[in-house]
């Protein structure tokens, strides 16, 4: 099914964040963006440099317009631009039933610039309440829940203690906090939590993260999975925009969500023997393909330029029949228990290897190899990744 997102937030005349990162998300992910905007900025990756929010009235019937005609499988809200018009979007949320809602209380862009104020900070309590799930950073739940926030387990009792008060499911964002390692929480109203913990991607490259994080999350609802699952993909998808970043930009650069990963099962990677590593090096980088892991003599990977990847591996004189088929999955085992359940025989389960790939190998009925795995950012970007690959980054 293609997921129907209805996405009201505000405009980013650079189009690294808001409604610009919105549409770019849900597109990327296979969904199809509705918008309603509730306000206009002029901004770059330097700052906001002026902001004028949507009449109420306007932002209203952009929203029943769409969703008379369109329909609709999930909401993100961002930016809401004024008091008045999250009152009211909240009064419309009340009455609708069997709709996800992710809401991202967007206060601060990543320039530091406010992007609401008192009156309107004030007025996400209501829309908190009609939400499916709020994702705030540090610096937004601080001012949702009044606490004072330095380590990860600060934000999770303050992101408790809004998730019981409001009776919404909240994340709490970890990146404003310091430290080489990156946690986010996940609060349920019953106060139990889900962590995901990763490392710090390093670089300027962060305008929109947060925008993006709640629109691949709405894609995932939208499309039925459950909230784990949807902040797990929606993560992933996140993560490789931000180190597939275009470099744009003297400030706060945009993601790259053009050249980004859903997480989804795909066809990605095919493995194929090499007889002589020079030559098939030679072959493929002038075939247009960019070279990214190197192992002289032995192993090399290239990147396509909409990111599914290649490997050529000389072992065993390249017998016909020893080419690969790499099938990738972010919930690999439960995939392949499922398969084994159907009756489908594995040569090998799903076994940790040394580059990071957890795989799982069969063979079809004509003999040909299969892998089926879970590689996750190290697929694109190793820790060994050849530097002169790297997307630009100023």
């Amino acid at each position: 099914m293609t997921p129907r997102v209805l996405i009201v937030a505000g405009s980013d005349s650079g189009g690294g964040a808001g409604i610009q990162a919105d549409i770019k998300t849900v597109t990327m992910l296979g969904g199809y963006a509705m918008t309603a905007i509730t306000a206009i900025t002029a901004q770059n990756t330097l700052g906001v440099e002026a902001a004028e929010a949507v009449e109420t009235a306007l932002v209203m019937q952009q929203i029943e317009t769409v969703a008379a005609d369109l329909g609709m499988d999930a909401i993100k809200i961002g930016m809401i631009g004024s008091a008045a018009t999250a009152n009211a979007v909240a009064a419309w949320l009340e009455a609708l039933e069997g709709v996800p809602i992710v809401l991202d209380p967007v206060m601060v862009a990543t320039s530091g610039d406010a992007l609401a104020d008192a009156a309107t900070v004030a007025a996400l309590a209501r829309l908190m309440a009609a939400a499916t799930l709020v994702t705030p950073n540090i610096p937004e739940l601080e001012t949702l829940s009044g606490a004072r926030i330095a380590t990860t387990g600060e934000a999770e009792q303050a992101a408790r203690d809004l998730a019981l008060r409001h009776q919404v499911a909240v994340l709490a964002k970890g990146g404003h906090l310091d430290g080489a390692t990156i946690t986010d929480a996940l609060v349920q109203p019953d106060g139990a939590a889900t962590r995901w913990s990763a490392d710090r991607i390093a670089g300027r490259n962060s305008h929109g993260t947060g925008c993006t994080l709640a629109s691949a999350i709405a894609v995932g609802l939208g499309r039925g999975l459950g909230l784990v699952d949807a902040i797990d993909h929606a993560r992933f998808f996140v993560r490789t925009a931000m180190r597939a970043a275009p470099g744009f930009g003297a400030g706060h650069g945009p993601l790259g969500h053009h050249d980004a990963d859903g997480g989804a099962m795909n066809l990605n990677q095919v493995t194929l023997p090499a007889r002589d590593y020079a030559a098939s090096v030679a072959f493929y980088t002038t075939l247009g393909l960019v070279q990214i892991v190197d192992s002289p003599g032995r192993y090399a990977r290239f990147e396509c330029p909409g990111g599914a990847t290649l490997s050529i591996h000389v072992e065993g004189g390249g017998a016909p029949g020893d080419a690969i088929i790499c099938l990738e999955s972010a919930d690999l085992d439960a995939w392949v228990a499922q398969l084994e359940a159907a009756g489908v025989a594995f040569e090998s389960p799903p076994t940790d290897q040394r580059w990071g790939w957890r795989e799982a190998h069969l063979r079809d009925p004509a003999g040909n190899r299969l892998c089926l795995y879970k590689a996750g950012e190290n697929r694109r970007f190793p820790a060994w990744r050849i530097a002169a690959s790297n997307p630009q980054k100023k």
